[in-house]
């Protein structure tokens, strides 16, 4: 004879939200929203045709679109070190005031900028988040840094 149980799934740990609701019942505004957009302030900075430095700029989330369609280009199949190149292209979406982003400007970045746009890649599509633990060389003690930027004094 087979047992069954009348449990609820706010009774299953599982499944019990903080509220006392189910996760199939938690209003919109209680669950979790989908970070998309990171911005980040670069090292150096992309400086224009007009010589205007612009350093804030936005990168989205990759798709699986963006991760596939540059293995197609013909500048990645001749020299595969350009994926990066051409992927940052298609996830950048601003850089100052420029919001045309292509391969040509990240072709533009210095190195330290390109440096910098591939390790925020890698943690926003691969670990979900710009945060990076660090220690205090003088005194060891542990703490998280957000990669992205922003002005000292910012929250």
């Amino acid at each position: 004879m087979r047992r069954t149980t009348s449990a609820t799934l706010d009774q299953v740990p599982e499944y019990a939200s903080p509220a006392g609701t189910t996760d199939l019942e938690a209003k919109p505004a209680e669950r979790d929203t989908l970070r998309t957009e990171f911005p980040f302030v670069l090292p150096r900075g992309y400086v224009d045709s007009a010589g205007v430095v612009h350093r804030d700029g936005v990168m989205r989330l990759a798709t699986a679109r963006d991760e596939l369609v540059p293995l197609r280009d013909d500048r990645v199949r001749e020299n595969p070190a350009y994926l990066t190149v051409v992927l940052l292209g298609r996830v950048v979406t601003r850089l100052g005031s420029h919001t045309d982003i292509h391969a040509g400007v990240i072709e533009d970045l210095f190195a330290a900028d390109l440096a910098f746009l591939q390790d925020l890649y890698r943690r926003v599509n691969q670990e979900g988040h710009t945060r990076a633990g660090v220690n205090c060389p003088e005194c060891g003690h542990a703490f998280a840094i957000d990669l992205a930027g922003g002005r000292l004094g910012e929250s």
